[in-house]
């Protein structure tokens, strides 16, 4: 598996990171889902200059300019509802794409540990296609794993991407234990620690409730 990790190099995506693991600027929720989705917008700028592109004339009012345009659009899938904010940073510049949506969520067992059980998914056919999936959190892996299965229900990629915005170390071991090696893994930053209850040390802390709102 190829791990990018854009937060390695100095550049404006570390501001945004920074914003949204900062106690005192997290609490905006609309700052905070912005700050999400303008990173979204950085990571697809990234992805795609690894997609395949073909000569296409573009006709202006003086003439024809020949463009190197992409030579198919990806298919965007994330876990709601915490990765809809940087899902939209992504849809945002692959604006044809096609979208699979899937809700999932911990299911905690009597003795502290948990499953990833997912409920509902809505998605085309997968099959031979470029996916990109994104979750803002990359804490044991566990759910990356599973909704991984769950989509190739659908067919199997040609090229898989997941994108984390930040990631844990052992999460990272995870998935690049059990998922193909022809996945690339790109984040913006990787943590030590992580926690007994999954949460990422020093991370930023739940990203569904700093975008959303609380839940019962």
């Amino acid at each position: 598996m190829e791990i990018v990790n854009l937060g390695k190099d100095n550049s404006i995506f570390n501001q945004f990171i920074s914003e949204i693991r900062n106690i005192d600027i997290q609490n905006d929720r609309m700052r905070f889902r912005r700050n999400c989705e303008r990173m979204g917008e950085i990571i697809a700028y990234e992805i795609s200059k690894t997609f395949d592109y073909k000569s296409t004339p573009v006709t202006t009012p003086l003439g024809t300019a020949k463009m190197e345009l992409l030579s198919e659009q990806p298919v965007l899938s994330t876990i709601l509802r915490a990765g809809l904010p940087l899902h939209q940073g992504l849809l945002n510049y692959f604006d044809n794409a096609d979208n699979a949506l899937v809700s999932a969520y911990r299911k905690h067992r009597k003795d502290g540990s948990f499953i990833i059980e997912a409920e509902y998914m809505a998605s085309p056919s997968l099959e031979n296609r470029i996916v990109i999936l994104s979750d803002p959190m990359l804490a044991s892996g566990a759910s990356i794993v599973e909704i991984y299965k769950l989509l190739i229900q659908k067919g199997k990629p040609k090229k898989m991407h997941i994108v984390a915005l930040i990631a844990s170390k052992e999460g990272v071991e995870y998935v690049e234990k059990n998922l193909p090696e022809n996945i690339t893994l790109w984040v913006g930053a990787i943590d030590d620690e992580l926690t007994a209850q999954s949460y990422i040390v020093p991370g930023l802390g739940d990203a569904g409730d700093l975008a959303f709102g609380s839940k019962e």
